[in-house]
């Protein structure tokens, strides 16, 4: 019996790193699972490695700042699987400037991306959880939308997801549509060290920052997202789930 059989999931930014292990666990835990990325050729990969390790999937191309994109995910996952159970908001980009060499498009860029995109997720992915009999959203924010870490633009797109996360949490609970958000530390992905002069250095000053003494690993943010995801969590809504190795316990 998988964690998540007899689901639905719909995820984006699948194609690589925490999307694409989140879409291959959901479909090792009996999901059926929908994903969506930019990364075509690499999101078709993922496809075909699930389907070859037994599991079901459909990628999709998936601008999440687009409203037609986002009908047209929905859509697949319904019409393709006959419901949508989960959606997992996972998409984000990040712009390493500080606020005054950050442009007015790079902000609307990355405000777009990690904040509209997740608004524009949740808006229409609501409808056909309803039509379900409920469901979860799992928002993928960062420890960056609590603490001054990170970039101007990206901690405030982040801290915009997790109060968006209690605010859908609240007006959904009746519709018993949970949902909650996840809050990485650093990752051991690309994007963790995409943006620094000096990436060898500053990998150094994250380890040292980390009481666990080492970056966290896709699997570890797919474990949580798999646990919010399921009925396991069923009395957990509006929550926010730290995995960051103890680095804001401090």
């Amino acid at each position: 019996m998988g964690r998540l059989d007899g689901k639905v999931a719909l995820i984006s930014g699948g194609a690589r790193g925490q999307g694409a292990t989140e879409a291959k666990l959901f479909a090792r835990e009996g999901a059926r699972v929908v994903f969506g990325d930019m990364l075509d050729d690499a999101g078709r990969q993922v496809e075909a490695d699930i389907r070859a390790a037994g599991g079901e999937a459909t990628y999709i191309h998936l601008d999440v700042t687009s409203d037609d994109d986002w009908r047209e995910a929905v859509g697949t996952a319904v019409n393709r699987y006959g419901k949508l159970d989960i959606l997992v908001n996972n998409a984000g980009i990040i712009r390493r400037f500080s606020i005054e060499e950050t442009t007015r498009e790079v902000w609307d860029e990355v405000m777009a991306v990690n904040s509209t995109g997740v608004f524009l997720g949740t808006k229409y992915a609501i409808p056909a959880m309803r039509q379900a009999g409920g469901g979860s959203i799992v928002n993928i924010s960062s420890i960056s939308g609590i603490i001054a870490i990170g970039a101007p633009a990206y901690n405030a797109s982040k801290g915009a997801v997790r109060v968006f996360t209690k605010v859908t949490a609240v007006e959904h609970a009746r519709d018993k549509i949970r949902c909650n958000s996840i809050h990485p530390g650093p990752i051991d992905t690309a994007m963790l060290q995409s943006g620094h002069e000096d990436p060898e250095a500053a990998m150094q000053r994250r380890l040292s920052a980390i009481p666990l003494g080492r970056l966290g690993t896709t699997e570890d943010i797919a474990y949580g997202a798999l646990y919010l995801a399921s009925d396991e969590s069923s009395f957990v809504t509006g929550a926010e789930l730290v995995i960051d190795g103890g680095f804001i316990a401090q």
